[in-house]
């Protein structure tokens, strides 16, 4: 199974993990500071920032543009509950 580097640049932590995992399951298990409540896609409080490796991440959803949009978020952000990484290295940090 491929795997993809995830660096949560706010704590200084690489993980390798199995290409499709969320971030949020990621940030869960190094115990970054990312905030979440639904875990749907739908309230954006996990919205994070792809510092680099966007183009490693699964395509928005529809209903992730959609909270986006509505939260003003930049082009470098991400719902972490939404983006999966699909390999190669990915660096974030929360906000």
């Amino acid at each position: 199974m491929p795997k993809a580097n995830v660096t949560f640049e706010d704590i200084g932590v690489t993980l390798s993990v199995p290409a499709g995992t969320r971030l949020i399951e990621i940030s869960e298990k190094v115990g970054a500071g990312i905030t979440y409540s639904c875990r749907e896609g739908e309230c954006g409080t996990c919205i994070m920032k792809i510092v680099s490796g966007m183009d490693n991440l699964s395509e928005r959803s529809v209903l992730e543009d959609k909270v986006l949009q509505e939260q003003m978020a930049g082009q470098n952000q991400r719902l972490a509950c939404q983006a999966q990484v699909l390999g190669g290295d990915v660096v974030v940090r929360p906000g």
